[in-house]
C-alpha cells in the first residue's frame, strides 16, 4: 500500500517532508555534518551495534549493546563529551 509523504510523516516513518530534490540533498547535508560532530567512536559503535544486531533477537542485540557501552565508559571521548557539556563547549573528540 502506498502512504503519502504527509501521511509518512504523521505516523513517524519518516523524520521530515520536504519539497525538492534540492531541499533533500541539503538537509541530508546538514544531517551529515550534525552526524560527523559526533564521538568517532560513538559513530564506530553505532555502526557495529547496527551490524551485530541483524538476524539476533532483540535480547541478543541489548546483550551486544551493553558490552560495547561498558567498553566505552572507559574512553576518552566519553570524558572529553561530560567535560564539554559542563564547560558549555562544543567537544573535541579524539577517538580514543
Amino acid at each position: 500500500k502506498d502512504i503519502s509523504a504527509e501521511r509518512a510523516s504523521e505516523i513517524g516513518l519518516v523524520n521530515q517532508v520536504l519539497p525538492d530534490a534540492d531541499a533533500c540533498h541539503k538537509a541530508a547535508n546538514e544531517m551529515a555534518v550534525e552526524i560527523a560532530s559526533n564521538s568517532p567512536l560513538a559513530l564506530q559503535g553505532t555502526k557495529a551495534v547496527l551490524k551485530a544486531s541483524e538476524g539476533r533477537s532483540v535480547e541478543e542485540g541489548l546483550d551486544y549493546v551493553g558490552v560495547w557501552n561498558a567498553a566505552f565508559l572507559a574512553s576518552d571521548d566519553l570524558t572529553e563529551a561530560f567535560a564539554a557539556f559542563l564547560e558549555k563547549r562544543p567537544p573535541k573528540f579524539t577517538g580514543e
